[in-house]
């Protein structure tokens, strides 16, 4: 989607996609990729996800990458955390660094983030950002985030699965042959979870989606 859409949502607040608890397919999958308290996790379009504050509980330091600065600033004060906020002139573009303790977000649109940005990943958790694109603009965000990661980084990708034609996304349709084929060049893919989850989603079902899947993958970048 064109970043005036997401910028639209949020200076609006029609911010459905937006969850007010801790993702519970995070909790519990989160564990079986071993990972170590102290790592960087990297996610992207984070938006002001509760998850990012679960991660920090876990030990670990989040660098999140969010277009709105609306949500950036929602974030840090919903949370009482303090930050500063410096300009950030990459070799492709500018952001807006949003810097506290455990948590640091890059406000801007995440084509112009580098991985000089983030030199100590070794984790990364998707669980809205890879549904949020199209099909015409989803590769080029999978390109972006293996040229963020390191190898041997391991991820938590969440999506969403459902006849496409019934329903106009966001969240749009992912399916488990689109990340075989499209992920597998960049990533080691292991589906751990797939289930129904048409009946708590009310919006799907008012739309009349005759199925909805929602499927969880351990990702290991190559390399």
């Amino acid at each position: 989607m064109e970043s005036s859409f997401w910028s639209r949502k949020w200076d609006v607040q029609q911010i459905g996609f937006h969850q007010n608890k801790v993702n519970p397919l995070l909790i519990k999958y989160w564990p079986s990729l071993n990972l170590l308290a102290g790592c960087e996790v990297f996610v992207p379009l984070c938006g002001k996800s509760l998850d990012m504050c679960y991660l920090t509980e876990l030990g670990h330091k989040v660098q999140g990458c969010e277009l709105s600065e609306v949500a950036a600033k929602q974030f840090f004060a919903e949370n009482n955390l303090a930050y500063s906020m410096t300009p950030l002139v990459t070799s492709k573009g500018q952001l807006s660094k949003f810097d506290s303790a455990r948590v640091t977000f890059y406000q801007g649109d995440i084509f112009t983030l580098t991985a000089n940005e983030l030199p100590s990943l070794s984790a990364f958790y998707d669980r809205a950002a890879l549904i949020a694109w199209p099909e015409s603009m989803r590769q080029a965000y999978v390109g972006k985030l293996a040229e963020l990661l390191p190898p041997k980084s391991i991820g938590l990708l969440i999506t969403l699965d459902y006849p496409q034609e019934a329903m106009k996304g966001p969240p749009f349709s992912v399916s488990d042959d689109w990340v075989l084929a499209n992920m597998s060049d960049d990533f080691e893919v292991e589906r751990l979870n797939c289930e129904d989850v048409l009946p708590s989603n009310p919006k799907f079902v008012d739309s009349q989606v005759p199925w909805l899947t929602e499927s969880v993958y351990r990702l290991t970048r190559k390399g």
